[in-house]
């Protein structure tokens, strides 16, 4: 099995969409660093925008960074695919 690679997502805490891809990741068994933006106080909010929208320029949810791979929105086969797991 090749190395699954870094994971981060960037997450509403109220998005159902969202959710469903924390649960998809944890059913694969991949670690990932989640950050919950709405969560965020003012000031570290700010720059993590900015962040997911380098990323993603509408700045929708979830935006998803897996290894050089940006996938927004829970796409399920797309998530797979950039996790090498068919």
């Amino acid at each position: 099995m090749s190395e699954v690679p870094e994971v981060k997502i960037y997450t509403l805490s109220t998005c159902g969409h969202c959710k469903l891809t924390k649960k998809l990741l944890k059913e694969c068994n991949v670690e990932y660093d989640a950050v919950d933006v709405d969560l965020l106080g003012t000031e570290e909010r700010q720059p993590v925008l900015e962040d997911v929208k380098k990323l993603n320029p509408k700045c929708s949810f979830p935006t998803i960074l897996i290894g050089e791979h940006v996938i927004v929105g829970h796409h399920e086969d797309k998530i797979k695919e950039a996790l090498g797991i068919s």
